[in-house]
């Protein structure tokens, strides 16, 4: 209940502040309307928006989700949260945070794609919404242990894309392949090794956040 009343603590102080919510809006909106310039006419295959899709979600999490601990510290309340409750406490609710502001995004990045571009056609929705389910989880969770790490530091903003490439990239690449399975239409048997191994980065990003977190947050 605690990790509960964490988030909605943190949903509030958004919906009062809305930096990550403008944040995420302006850079979703304006990445897809420079990809719409940048397209013009031109006929792009379906596989290619599919990627691009992914492209949108990837940079719109790094700008939106790197203050889950950031505004804490410059609230100066971390030490309040040292207090209050444990650490697996305050982890859970900036990852409940996290997990809701990232399904919203998503949601909301692939409606506009569905209107925005014709040659985006999902042929198979239960190899994409497995994905994108399982997907949205990945991200939320490395973006919460990584805007820990980065809340210690002093370069706050540029330690987060150094950091959240190298963790985010192998997760991209297997929803890249699920979306070209779903566009194509395949089966939901012939993706159930990609589907297997993002369930495993599922797992074990979460069990190292769980592990690691505890000594980000006392150090």
């Amino acid at each position: 209940m605690k990790a509960f009343a964490l988030f909605k603590k943190d949903w509030q102080s958004e919906l009062r502040t809305r930096y990550a919510i403008n944040a995420l809006a302006m850079f979703i909106l304006v990445t897809i309307s420079v990809i719409l310039f940048s397209i013009g006419q031109e006929n792009i295959s379906d596989h290619l928006t599919g990627g691009l899709l992914w492209v949108v979600i990837f940079f719109s999490a790094m700008s939106g989700l790197s203050r889950a601990f950031v505004s804490e510290e410059d609230k100066g309340t971390t030490l309040t949260l040292h207090l209050i409750a444990a650490p697996s406490t305050i982890f859970n609710g900036k990852l409940i945070f996290n997990v809701v502001l990232v399904y919203i995004m998503n949601i909301a990045i692939t409606i506009l794609f569905a209107f925005l571009f014709k040659s985006f056609v999902i042929q198979n929705f239960s190899i994409f919404l497995l994905a994108g389910l399982f997907g949205s989880f990945g991200i939320a969770v490395s973006s919460t242990i990584i805007a820990a790490i980065i809340s210690k530091a002093s370069a706050k903003g540029t330690l987060y894309p150094v950091l959240a490439f190298p963790i985010l990239l192998p997760l991209i690449l297997v929803l890249l392949e699920l979306t070209k399975y779903a566009i194509d239409g395949k089966p939901l048997d012939s993706a159930l090794v990609e589907l297997a191994v993002l369930v495993c980065y599922d797992v074990i990003m979460l069990t190292a956040s769980y592990l690691l977190f505890d000594f980000i947050w006392k150090d």
